[in-house]
């Protein structure tokens, strides 16, 4: 019993170290002042005053925040209420077809799906004319597809997890649909939401396989250019560019997870005066 805890703990010593060492690493050479990424040649911080005044750098950076940004809200707006539909309307036509559909994407090659994607706007171009040039659009439709359905298993988990009773009361008691949706579904959910924005963000922000069929020339997104650098081998203004999106990502997690607790806490703290005045 006791060499048992000393073993997971050993075990996940070393989970943590495997996967945090290379990311500590990386940002301790990214203040490194040789051209050699792997040799220390004294602490400086010209790789990122290099890499701001990189015009190249800062246009794929802000490219592909727009795009995370408008990929993740459209996901979580469709995901949201493809896991409603799901979770509350447990039997409608289609609704195997329908499921299977949703979760194709995650159990699918990233390949497959990026040729999938290309072959769908290459064929709507010849039948429609539209999207007349692979870019900004294709690759922010692509990006939704395959994101909203990480938002839709999300919020389907939490529905399911949520006491139903609670809006059938809300029903009984003379609510809207509507009503019932905005005041207690979505309030319920929204944690779930809230993870299911930052998910697909962070999924859209990093996507190489699928951004590298759907995107055309003068729309290298940031994934895409890094990828391009390090084929030529890896410079400390690729770890400082590496170090700062590690911090921007940590940062939106750390103040999700801030955020979420205090809501999940305020909803704790409001139902357990309710059953007091209700007791």
């Amino acid at each position: 019993m006791r060499r048992r805890p000393l073993f997971l703990y050993a075990m996940l010593c070393f989970g943590f170290a495997f996967f945090y060492v290379p990311i500590l690493s990386m940002i301790v050479y990214s203040f490194n002042d040789s051209r050699l990424a792997t040799v220390w040649g004294g602490f400086s911080t010209r790789w990122y005053f290099e890499l701001f005044k990189n015009d190249q750098v800062m246009r794929a950076a802000l490219l592909s925040l727009k795009i995370a940004v408008i990929s993740a809200t459209f996901a979580t707006i469709l995901g949201t209420m493809a896991g409603i539909a799901l979770a509350r309307f447990r039997r409608f036509r289609g609704r195997t077809m329908f499921s299977g559909m949703i979760t194709a994407p995650l159990v699918m090659p990233e390949v497959i799906t990026g040729i999938a994607m290309l072959m769908m706007f290459i064929l709507m171009a010849d039948w429609i004319g539209w999207p007349a040039q692979r870019g900004f659009t294709t690759v922010t439709l692509a990006h939704i597809t395959f994101s909203l359905v990480f938002v839709a298993t999300i919020v389907h988990s939490r529905l399911l997890q949520a006491d139903v009773s609670v809006e059938e009361a809300a029903v009984d008691l003379g609510s809207r649909p509507w009503q019932v949706m905005w005041d207690i579904t979505l309030p319920i959910i929204s944690p779930a939401i809230l993870a299911g924005w930052l998910l697909a963000f962070t999924i859209s922000l990093d996507d190489v396989v699928i951004t590298s069929f759907t995107t055309g020339p003068g729309n290298t997104t940031l994934p895409i250019l890094i990828w391009s650098k390090v084929k030529l081998g890896v410079t400390p203004d690729i770890n400082a560019l590496a170090t700062i999106t590690v911090t921007v990502v940590g940062i939106g997690v750390l103040i999700a997870g801030i955020v979420m607790n205090r809501a999940e806490a305020r909803r704790e703290r409001e139902a357990q005066l309710a059953y007091q005045d209700n007791s």
